[in-house]
């Protein structure tokens, strides 16, 4: 079973807010109390940081303590299709919000229109190297994988307490089409999704733009990923706005996405043999949340032997595993426009977890990194983190081999995003002897031009999406200005979309 009575004495909550329950074959005390990485905004429950996204101290919610999942747990879910086994891993997440029976519906409606029947599957590299498919959901990225459960989990806590929101987020390409897609014409919901103007690709962005529900408003901001997520941080802590409006994310600062993340780490993990095998994954990631489910799924016990962080040029987080210093430079494009990044904002947990969850402390280093954009973690804390991940980068042309190099050795086309983690991979696999899992987070038709340009084939959207570049586009191109972007959903919204 779950392992909780060693740590249930240290935690700075109330045992009553443990209740054991039982869930197919496994038994835990659900977790319900959720804190904040700067450890000054109200402990919540998991429905309460479902709606909420950004914590009143401008944190990210993280589990007060990890639930654990001991090996006959895992054992005990071998074999289960996708949709249950996610129902299993997200039920000790969710407390009393979502019942057993509730959880599998969820999970089995969210990934009912997937278009491989395993959902994710796990294919062959060669030499014990595996990928990972994350783009058979409907917008062709894992983003799906998780927004599709988030959307389904809004509905139903949204009509139980008769409330309305208003889910602004900020995109780098492939985040805005997947929350578009769970919560359009959704009756309590509407959505903003702030993207960079011309630095996305032209899928990514037909994909949110030509969708007309009323519900959904698409805004391209004169600046770059960072600038969009910073307009939506800086409206969250406008608490009069935030409040008017029932702010909500669907961003990976919100918990929920993390949590349904970290199911298809178990997932692959379970097909190469986990509990009694370990397992590496190599992620491709510029804001760190998906990496970060990694780490989660570890936490909770699965055998995770090492995460390697894939990065382009705009290479932060590798930089940090390479010397412990966290250091913002300007924002360059590339081939691989999702990890165009510099503020990595989901690395702000594993921060929590290596300053030893003082939120206090956490607070005093991001707010140096904005004023000055640098900070140094200390060097013990700093090599506990490498003793797990580890980081590469690549610049365009030797993302672009990776693409050439796999799709000669195994027909395999791959998207910029995925090479640079199957780079990552190749890179510091060493002598490990563990299977080593590349996590392929698009399609490679979402990235047609660069794919093309390494293999000279150009990947065919499928039939679905064939019309996708006729389709008319609808959108606002609005100033990097959090005045002007208020206005304009105070605008959109009036009365209708403002609190009771």
């Amino acid at each position: 079973m779950i392992v909780v009575e060693k740590f249930l004495h240290r935690l700075p909550v109330n045992r009553a807010a443990y209740t054991v329950a039982r869930f197919g074959d496994l038994t835990w005390a659900r977790l319900l109390d959720y804190v904040s990485t700067r450890g000054d905004a109200p402990t919540l429950a998991f429905d309460d940081v479902l709606l909420t996204g950004l914590a009143r101290d401008g944190g990210l919610y993280v589990p007060a303590e990890w639930p654990r999942l001991a090996s006959d747990d895992l054992q005990a879910m071998a074999g289960l299709g996708y949709a249950e086994l996610a129902a299993r891993i997200m039920a000790p997440f969710t407390g009393a919000a979502f019942g057993e029976a509730e959880l599998v519906e969820i999970a089995a409606d969210a990934y009912a229109g997937f278009d491989h029947p395993e959902v994710a599957p796990l294919k062959p590299l060669g030499d014990d190297a595996w990928l990972l498919e994350l783009f058979h959901g409907p917008t062709l990225a894992f983003k799906d994988y998780a927004l599709q459960v988030v959307g389904r989990m809004f509905d139903r806590v949204l009509a139980r307490r008769g409330e309305r929101v208003t889910v602004v987020g900020a995109t780098s390409g492939d985040t805005g089409s997947a929350a578009i897609e769970s919560l359009r014409d959704r009756a309590a919901v509407d959505v903003f999704i702030l993207h960079p103007e011309g630095r996305v690709s032209d899928v990514q962005r037909r994909q949110m733009t030509t969708v007309t529900s009323a519900n959904v408003h698409n805004i391209a901001i004169r600046g770059t990923f960072d600038d969009c997520q910073d307009l939506v941080k800086a409206m969250f802590n406008d608490t009069a706005f935030r409040d008017r409006f029932r702010l909500s994310a669907m961003n990976s600062i919100n918990w929920a996405r993390i949590m349904a993340q970290i199911v298809y780490y178990v997932h692959a993990a379970l097909l190469l043999g986990a509990p009694k095998q370990a397992v590496r994954f190599a992620v491709p990631t510029g804001n760190f949340g998906n990496v970060f489910a990694g780490y989660a799924a570890r936490e909770m016990g699965l055998p995770i032997a090492g995460l390697v962080v894939g990065s382009n040029r705009n290479d932060i987080l590798t930089r940090f595993f390479a010397t412990g210093r966290m250091e913002m430079e300007a924002v360059a494009p590339t081939f691989s426009p999702s990890m165009d990044i510099q503020v990595s904002s989901n690395f702000e947990r594993l921060l929590f977890e290596l300053q030893d969850r003082d939120g206090a402390t956490v607070a005093e280093m991001l707010a140096a990194f904005r004023a000055t954009g640098r900070f140094d973690v200390e060097p013990e804390r700093w090599r506990r983190a490498c003793e797990l991940f580890s980081g590469a980068r690549f610049d365009d042309d030797e993302t672009k081999a990776t693409i050439r190099d796999v799709y000669e050795a195994t027909g395999e086309l791959l998207d910029p995003h995925s090479a640079v983690g199957v780079a990552a991979a190749r890179a510091l696999r060493g002598g490990a002897n563990e299977p080593m899992v590349s996590l392929a987070t698009a399609h490679p038709a979402k990235f047609p031009d660069a794919v093309e340009a390494a293999t000279r084939v150009r990947p065919a959207l499928p039939d679905r999406l064939a019309d996708l570049m006729q389709r008319e586009e609808r959108y606002d191109v609005l100033d990097d200005d959090v005045g002007a972007i208020e206005g304009h959903i105070a605008a959109a919204l009036g009365e209708q979309g403002a609190a009771a």
